[in-house]
């Protein structure tokens, strides 16, 4: 048997294993979900109201739902890209036209990018102008939507097409080890993002003032202060012009750091409230867990550039995913290798996931033992139920599905342990 059948056949069967498995996933929460319905947790009967968790309940089913459809889809896209041959039809279309060189390899990414992103138009639209505005959280006009899809696709464009004209060139002159150098400029890149992205980038989205509320702001500069951290400043983010949901985040790196509140935040909580979610953020911080997921990133990023110069020197890589390499030396395929990586390695990492979700989580009760020790434990609580409810946040998602996926703990595990603490 062949290395490209061996190849093929892995990533087949990768494919439909990782597919029963989400499916398996999502039906387990939509059942479970289901069967919590009807009643609000015994822990929660005195704080959270049946009309509250049922909406939550219906939230989490109907997204559920819409994931299995979206799922089916972005699998059979994924196989018309790949063993269906979508991509070699591609490439050979553009090669016609334009030859072999950079101007091919570009076009071959930024093709791919228009076409695999109309695809998928649907799906976003129907996100966020149906399941989202069902529920009563999407407050995006069309008109703003397509403003905010232009600016993505400028500034992909702007951005993305000289940093992968760099990495391709890198990839044909700079010899065996060129994913050393590529990985590198990568890991700069991501780095030089953080820098710029809060005051450069993300006001081109939203609008951000300077925190205005003299008694919040006392609080919060008082909490960072006395946990020895500094920041650019405190703002107000207009979340509210696109979302109900509310949050709060750190950005930036170094000395360009900053506080972001959405506005929804503030509606929704008391100063107490936001300077104990403030502190669960700043635990972060002090458990270095940013830094953690940096070197992880850092480590992750260059196995994967090392395993890249590998496979992209063999032709069962390309063949097995059923795109014949280009043979000829003026029509290199590092523009293929790179597509055709990102195009499988999701479909092998998949299995690995709950192991990341689990470090998240340990990270999130971590940081919430952090605020408890700083600010009121009852105010944390009494946040996380008002951002959980006000979210639609299931109050009983399946444990599997917890496992697997959640990022940060279900509120049942969380209030928990800050009651025991």
């Amino acid at each position: 048997m062949s290395y490209s059948l061996i190849f093929t056949t892995a990533f087949a069967v990768a494919l439909v294993a990782g597919l029963l498995v989400k499916f398996w996933l999502a039906s387990r929460q939509v059942r479970h979900v289901a069967q919590h319905r009807g009643a609000v947790p015994a822990a929660f009967e005195h704080t959270i109201s049946l009309a509250a968790h049922q909406k939550a309940a219906d939230y989490t089913i109907a997204k559920a739902r819409f994931g299995l459809v979206e799922m089916a889809w972005s699998t059979a896209l994924l196989l018309g890209w790949t063993l269906l041959g979508g991509l070699d039809v591609l490439n050979r279309l553009l090669l016609g036209w334009l030859g072999g060189g950079m101007v091919q390899q570009l076009a071959l990414l930024a093709a791919f990018a228009a076409i695999g992103g109309l695809l998928e138009l649907p799906f976003t639209l129907w996100q966020t102008f149906r399941l989202e505005e069902r529920f009563g959280f999407n407050k995006m006009t069309f008109r703003l939507w397509v403003a905010d899809t232009l600016k993505s696709m400028a500034l992909g464009a702007a951005i993305g097409l000289p940093i992968a004209a760099l990495i391709l060139w890198l990839m044909g002159a700079a010899g065996a080890t060129w994913w050393l150098w590529a990985w590198a400029v990568w890991m700069g890149f991501n780095l030089l993002g953080m820098l710029v992205y809060p005051t450069f980038i993300a006001p081109l989205f939203n609008k951000f003032k300077p925190l205005d509320d003299p008694t919040l702001k006392e609080r919060v500069t008082a909490l960072m202060k006395r946990c020895g951290f500094a920041a650019k400043g405190l703002f107000v983010m207009d979340g509210s012009t696109r979302s109900a949901h509310a949050n709060a985040y750190f950005t930036g790196f170094g000395a360009s750091k900053r506080v972001v509140f959405y506005d929804t935040l503030l509606r929704q909580l008391d100063a107490a409230e936001v300077e104990a979610v403030l502190a669960h953020e700043l635990g972060h911080f002090k458990h270095r867990h940013i830094v953690k997921r940096l070197i992880a990133m850092f480590a992750l990023s260059l196995a994967g550039f090392a395993l890249l110069g590998w496979v992209s020197t063999q032709a069962w890589f390309y063949t097995g995913l059923g795109v014949q390499p280009n043979m000829a030396t003026t029509a290199p395929n590092d523009a293929l290798a790179l597509l055709l990586f990102m195009l499988a390695v999701p479909v092998f990492g998949f299995f690995v996931a709950p192991l990341p979700a689990r470090l998240s989580r340990k990270h999130e009760f971590e940081a919430d033992a952090y605020a408890v020790a700083q600010t009121s434990g009852a105010d944390l609580s009494a946040a996380l139920l008002k951002l959980y409810q006000d979210n639609a946040s299931t109050l009983t998602p399946d444990p599997v599905f917890v496992k697997f996926y959640y990022s940060h703990p279900p509120a049942s595990e969380r209030l928990a342990r800050m009651t025991a603490a």
